[in-house]
């Protein structure tokens, strides 16, 4: 059988999608009836041929839906890029939660191993966390945890690791500003997060972000079960670990304190074990990255169907990256479960184009550079394959960014689109595996969440076979969505149940933990 060169996604698009390089003067037979297309441009694989005439200010349409207006003639034949495409985008407020739909048929019986905690959630990984309050103490939070390498962690296999959770503030801000909340909110949120079984606090001791605030508002305490020792000699059951370096009298005197706290709570975090749970208990997190023309056409909505999987059985779904689902936001606040919900995704649509407007900048100036190179031209196609990562299912909630969901079903978390902001916020916010698919090739892990990269094309499997987990390529062969879906989802519950994935194997995820910092720096 001859393999596709091309693919119409819709049968009212003016473009076909090319799956090969196409050098003018070839002649493609597209549609039945209609004058044999000629090639007029070279065109790389995963680009957009014309195969309809579009005068300037014309909708061009890919997916179903308009993805810019012409910007110069187009004729058939002629690559449609951004030398003559732009976008055009209005936000829609009519028909919301026009279209809910009903809930999927439910499915039980599937399962996976997880570490049940008594306080709520459930972990696919089993990691002890050393988490810095402030820059100041990322130094110090990153000794500690590289202490315990792999040789350290010998006799306690049930340990998945000790990690470092260090970012680039804490300080410099106002004191419950929102720089301060959400940076509480995420700190808070790994604290809590099900794949944590124990964890240390350190900061300097002056910051702005203290050690007394961030315990105070997010409730932090020690999972029941846990203790430690004070240097006086007592016990102490609940209350969480605390060491401020201004306090413990420098830097070298607060490493050594925190490797001996650490050293007390592996052989009790060893001793927890897995166990047989559902798959209700998944809360996944979905993010692409380096994305390319194929992104929308395979591994998204592969993704999609998986996500779909996930809420039948009674789990979540999360689809973040706000700034890309800008042009698609139409497909969620129709289907959003009540007109309240689609107001409030709109109203954070509305937020990100003021707050680009604030600096002269616009949404549309994603695509990146790469994204472009594989065949990406404005935002709005961009979101548009993006948004298919979301399956089928009613929109249940709109949450900020890092906000614990609690919420069963598909949810939406605001976020950037930039991949390391975009997945430390759905982890904080409770996700306990992630799926990143990619085109292009991004290379990413996100700790303490284990992360499973997906191809959308054979040839970047193929090329990078130490990163890639899953081949969705196979959907422009012989594989279905459908099959490639659930292909993946069988994939999530393995790993759920332990197995390592690739970033996992090669060490990402300690360098990827990268809190929103929004507003002012002071």
């Amino acid at each position: 059988m001859q393999p596709k060169s091309w693919i119409q996604l819709s049968p009212i698009d003016h473009c076909i999608v090319t799956l090969r390089r196409y050098a003018p003067g070839e002649v493609i037979e597209c549609n039945a009836g209609s004058a044999p297309l000629v090639v007029r441009q070279d065109i790389p694989a995963g680009h957009k041929i014309a195969i309809t005439a579009r005068q300037p200010g014309e909708e061009v349409f890919k997916y179903g839906w308009p993805i810019g207006v012409a910007s110069h003639p187009i004729v058939r034949g002629d690559h449609i890029h951004d030398h003559n495409l732009r976008c055009e985008h209005v936000l829609d407020y009519t028909e919301l939660a026009s279209q809910t739909p009903s809930p999927p048929e439910p499915v039980s019986g599937r399962t996976f191993q997880g570490f049940v905690r008594s306080h709520g959630g459930v972990g696919t990984r089993n990691y002890i966390a050393v988490i810095s309050t402030v820059n100041c103490s990322a130094n110090v939070s990153n000794a500690v945890a590289k202490h315990f390498d792999s040789d350290a962690l010998r006799d306690f296999p049930n340990v998945d690791g000790v990690v470092a959770f260090k970012h680039d503030s804490g300080c410099g801000m106002a004191y419950e500003g929102i720089k301060h909340r959400t940076l509480s909110r995420v700190l808070g949120g790994i604290a809590k997060h099900p794949n944590i079984a124990a964890y240390v606090l350190i900061g300097l001791g002056c910051e702005q972000n203290t050690l007394g605030h961030l315990q105070k508002h997010q409730k932090l305490v020690l999972l029941p079960g846990m203790q430690w020792h004070s240097t006086d000699g007592a016990t102490h059951a609940r209350d969480v670990p605390v060491l401020s370096i201004q306090d413990m009298g420098g830097t070298r005197a607060t490493i050594r304190r925190g490797v001996e706290l650490v050293r007390e709570l592996l052989p009790q975090v060893n001793a927890l074990q897995r166990t047989t749970v559902p798959a209700s208990a998944l809360v996944l997190a979905t993010k692409c990255g380096g994305s390319d023309g194929y992104s929308g056409i395979t591994a998204n909505p592969a993704l999609g169907v998986a996500a779909d999987q996930v809420v039948a059985c009674g789990g979540t779904a999360i689809l973040s990256e706000t700034t890309e689902l800008y042009g698609a936001e139409q497909l969620f606040t129709k289907r959003a479960q009540s007109e309240a919900v689609a107001r409030k995704l709109l109203d954070k649509i509305q937020w990100w184009r003021d707050y680009t407007a604030h600096y002269g900048e616009d949404i549309d100036n994603n695509p990146s550079i790469g994204n472009k190179a594989g065949g990406l031209t404005t935002i709005v196609e961009k979101s548009l394959g993006a948004a298919s990562k979301g399956g089928s299912t009613a929109l249940q909630g709109v949450f900020e960014y890092a906000e614990a969901i609690q919420t069963k079903g598909l949810v939406i978390m605001d976020s950037p689109g930039f991949d390391p902001v975009c997945v430390t916020g759905m982890v904080a916010s409770g996700a306990n595996v992630v799926v990143f698919t990619t085109g292009r090739g991004s290379c990413f892990g996100c700790k303490p969440a284990p992360s499973i990269k997906v191809a959308t094309n054979t040839s970047l499997f193929e090329r990078m076979p130490d990163d890639m987990d899953l081949n969705m390529g196979t959907i422009l062969q012989d594989e279905s969505i459908q099959q490639a879906g659930s292909r993946l989802f069988d994939a999530i519950l393995d790993t759920a149940s332990g197995k390592k994935t690739k970033s996992e194997l090669l060490g990402y995820g300690d360098d990827e933990f990268t809190p929103w910092a929004i507003g002012p720096t002071l």
